[in-house]
């Protein structure tokens, strides 16, 4: 078995491995505050994006026909995804070789810069077609870093947190990133609220992406001061490992993933596009029934989590892409409704599936893949199915709306999704909760 990678925290003492008695709690607080501080400005940086690409669409992409600019928006928003496992590669490679510090402090700055650019990108009708395409290569950079953020956090955390709370220990590498999403929602929804239209589309779009600068710095800071280096098992050809005898197990792990990125976009990202351009509410509205929803999510993980260690992952995994395999139709009869009660039932029950996967998968995702390229191979795996499947969850819907004129479409994408998951699971997926980590 491969140890667990030396952990140091300056400069308070050195934090034991899952292997060791359970440590301090002092050190356990720092190691899940470094590994989920970053989540929260990766995901806040790339979600926003996407609350406001109605109002992107606009500026970014003028078209006499609104559909065909939001459809834009979210093309260039799914470019940021569709990059994702090149950058999974990158930063993967580096976690192996160099170490996880390194790629967790480098995915903090490469996101960091083109979110602030973003910010202040002149638009179409300045300076023309220069603008969509400058935002289209931002949106590139951001999506190579966070190709390395979420899953060499969840790396760091499962590998060293105690032997017991694997899964209590890696969903906060999750509810970072949800905490991002949230709080991206929760700007887009004060600017909106605050501002009037005109206002929104001349300048305070902007605001949320300058804003993401300031929690940049704060993770940039708190990282510093930690050293978790690679394994001395890791390979030293990672990349050629991972699509060379361990294959399999990326594969497994990709479609794994599946189900659960595809539901975690349909429900907290695409859901505001589908609140305001099929059930015809503000933007406001839209943002505020958002917030609410991921709210509970964030409340959801940590139980799910603790469930997780306790019975193990696959009945997590399993109940939760049920839901989404025999209950999305269904949910999304509920979120196209002009009752605003009865869109945040449907965004609930979303909540719960995705919570439920996530209390499996979050631990398993680490436990499945072998520690001589556990970084390159997570990083690749998650990436290319997160990143061809969930991160094209907005356009796909947009698109199967328009082609088919049925607002109740984008739950065969859903349905689809989280029945592939679910085999995976059922027949390909072994039961790791209790196994030591190798």
């Amino acid at each position: 078995m491969c140890p667990a990678p030396v952990l140091d925290v300056e400069p308070t003492a050195e934090i034991p491995t899952e292997t060791a008695d359970a440590p301090p709690e002092t050190s356990q607080r720092r190691v899940i505050l470094a590994g989920l501080i970053g989540n929260v400005m990766e995901w806040y940086d790339f979600a926003v994006y996407g609350y406001l690409a109605t109002v992107i669409g606009r500026l970014f992409f003028p078209d006499g026909n609104p559909a065909v600019s939001v459809i834009a928006a979210f093309g260039a928003f799914a470019a940021g995804f569709l990059v994702r496992p090149l950058g999974g590669l990158v930063f993967g490679r580096i976690g192996d070789l160099i170490g996880r510090r390194h790629a967790l402090t480098l995915s903090v700055l490469a996101m960091a810069v083109p979110t602030v650019l973003m910010g202040l990108l002149p638009t179409y009708a300045t300076i023309g077609m220069a603008a969509p395409i400058l935002i289209v290569l931002l949106r590139i950079v951001q999506g190579l870093s966070v190709g390395g953020e979420y899953t060499s956090s969840l790396i760091f955390l499962a590998e060293h947190s105690r032997k017991n709370r694997r899964s209590q220990t890696a969903v906060w590498g999750m509810w970072g990133a949800t905490a991002g999403c949230l709080l991206g929602s929760g700007v887009a929804a004060l600017v909106s609220n605050l501002l009037s239209d005109s206002q929104l589309i001349a300048w305070g779009w902007r605001i949320p992406f300058l804003v993401g600068a300031l929690v940049a710095v704060t993770g940039f800071l708190l990282r510093r001061g930690i050293h978790a280096e690679a394994p001395a098992c890791a390979s030293k050809r990672p990349v050629r490992d991972t699509f060379g005898k361990h294959r399999l197990s990326v594969l497994k792990v990709a479609l794994l993933n599946l189900s659960n990125g595809v539901s975690y976009y349909t429900a907290f990202v695409y859901s505001v596009t589908y609140m305001k351009s099929v059930d015809k509410f503000s933007e406001g509205v839209a943002l505020n029934l958002n917030t609410a929803s991921m709210v509970v999510l964030l409340a959801v993980l940590p139980i799910t989590a603790w469930i997780s260690d306790r019975i193990g992952r696959r009945p997590l995994m399993i109940a939760g892409n049920l839901i989404l395999t025999f209950g999305a139709i269904g949910l999304f009869h509920l979120m196209h409704s002009s009752d605003r009660m009865t869109i945040f039932l449907g965004e609930i029950g979303f909540v719960l599936a995705v919570g439920l996967i996530a209390g499996g998968v979050v631990a398993a995702n680490v436990e499945l893949m072998p520690a001589t390229i556990r970084c390159t191979g997570l990083a690749f795996a998650y990436n290319a199915s997160i990143g061809l499947f969930g991160g094209t969850t907005p356009l796909i819907a947009a698109l199967l709306i328009s082609m088919t004129g049925n607002p109740i479409s984008p739950a065969w994408w859903v349905t689809g999704t989280g029945a592939i998951s679910l085999v995976t699971v059922l027949f390909f997926v072994r039961e790791t909760g209790h196994e030591p980590l190798s």
